[in-house]
């Protein structure tokens, strides 16, 4: 019984927490809009390099346990 309630929560909360990962990962991509925004190609690297780094880490909790890491980010 407790099982089925712990599946539940996971799904719930994975289900919100994607979705909002998603609409959010599609507003980062509004950012490639040169019309309105000026950044150089060191900028998007920066940002599609933290972005595949923390993919790495969500598929190591996954697969291997759980590690924290630094989850801020900032132009270098």
């Amino acid at each position: 019984m407790a099982e089925n309630k712990k599946r539940e929560k996971f799904e719930e909360l994975a289900e919100k927490r994607v979705t909002e990962t998603l609409k959010k990962m599609r507003l980062i991509g509004n950012l490639s809009n040169r019309n309105n925004y000026d950044y150089t190609d060191e900028h998007a690297k920066q940002i599609l390099s933290k972005l595949d780094e923390e993919l790495k880490i969500l598929r190591t909790k996954f697969s291997e346990g759980h590690r924290e890491k630094d989850s801020s980010f900032k132009f270098k």
